[in-house]
């Protein structure tokens, strides 16, 4: 997450005026040639439709997390505690859930999952912590974090620079959350990855494991599995002046090593990172029209933060759906990017 303006919303539109134009900025798949971004990734379109827009009297944005519901429609979350409900074609808000934690404050929420009993984990930066909250947003668990990745003094994380990728691998039965940025005493760029392994319907800890970004000042704003256990994982930074730095990789973690006894990570023989397999620089997608309101290597670039695995089209690919977060600032942009991923590399 990017350091946050707490302006007040401007050009606020409503969602009819927002749903009756044509969303600024969408564009339709017509050749695949022109919509390539890598070898691996297509951008189909992008959608601006959301953006400066509210719901029941809550501003829809600073959106950090989507995940696909039971029911089809999409979990999107704010990382100021609201978690909405979007209808999958056309991303109408039909709910806004206001999510808070034990104490009834604000969570600082990054990632999510929809478990396959419905309910809803929430990681959170603040402290870290990963909640289990009913449909309603009832609390129901606290699952337990590592010392090592609590924020400083209790740890040696950084404040928010903590978990902000939230996963479940096939099967449901691991938990994957990513730190943001590494720990004080690790190398910079290597960021760990921990994990929950379910036990008679309880998570509990599991191993860690230890991934480098391609720069230290890239850090790992969301991960998601794919169907066969690997990972996506975005790597994402911002230049004032430049812009936004988004990535997408590729990361395998069978054979890397359980750095979770390993006190500090400092390029030390016999630790396995994770391997990982570039996929795409969004900044090298088509812009299809996009427009930015503030410097960008690719005018379609924001802040980056969410993701999430939406299904399969006809050739095997993953249909992936990216959401950037606007941080409630009237020089970003909620953006939701469809891409296509060839994962067979």
């Amino acid at each position: 997450m990017t350091p946050r303006k707490r302006t007040r919303p401007v050009l606020s539109a409503t969602l009819a005026a927002a749903f009756c134009l044509a969303a600024p900025g969408t564009a339709d798949a017509n050749s695949p040639d022109t919509h390539a971004c890598s070898p691996a990734v297509t951008l189909d379109r992008f959608s601006d439709a959301l953006d400066k827009t509210t719901y029941d009297g809550t501003y829809v944005g600073n959106l950090s997390a989507l995940a696909v519901d039971r029911d089809g429609s999409l979990a999107a979350l704010g990382d100021r505690s609201t978690l909405f409900r979007l209808d999958a074609h056309g991303l109408r808000p039909t709910e806004a859930l206001p999510l808070a934690d034990e104490g009834g404050k604000e969570l600082d929420s990054e990632g999510l999952v929809v478990d396959r009993d419905g309910t809803r984990l929430v990681s959170s930066e603040t402290e870290p912590s990963v909640r289990r909250y009913s449909r309603t947003g009832k609390i129901l668990e606290r699952l337990p974090v590592p010392e090592n990745l609590r924020v400083a003094p209790a740890g040696r994380a950084t404040a928010n620079q903590t978990f902000e990728g939230l996963t479940l691998l096939p099967g449901g039965h691991t938990l994957l959350a990513s730190m943001e940025y590494a720990l004080a005493g690790d190398d910079s760029g290597t960021v760990r990855f921990q994990t929950w392994t379910r036990e008679h319907g309880r998570f509990r800890l599991g191993a860690q494991y230890a991934y480098r970004t391609d720069s230290p000042e890239l850090g790992v704003p969301e991960v998601q599995a794919t169907p066969d256990g690997r990972l996506l994982v975005l790597e994402r930074g911002f230049t004032a002046g430049v812009g936004n730095t988004v990535r997408l990789h590729l990361a395998d973690p069978r054979h890397a090593t359980d750095t979770s006894r390993v006190e500090h990570l400092t390029g030390q023989p016999g630790v396995r990172l994770l391997r990982k397999t570039p996929l795409a620089d969004i900044a090298d997608c088509p812009t299809l029209g996009a427009t930015a309101r503030q410097p960008q290597p690719n005018p379609l670039l924001d802040n980056i933060e969410g993701m999430t695995v939406t299904g399969r089209d006809g050739k095997g690919r993953l249909k992936v759906l990216l959401v950037s977060d606007d941080n409630q600032n009237p020089a970003q942009t909620t953006r939701f990017y469809y891409l296509r991923v060839r994962t067979s590399v």
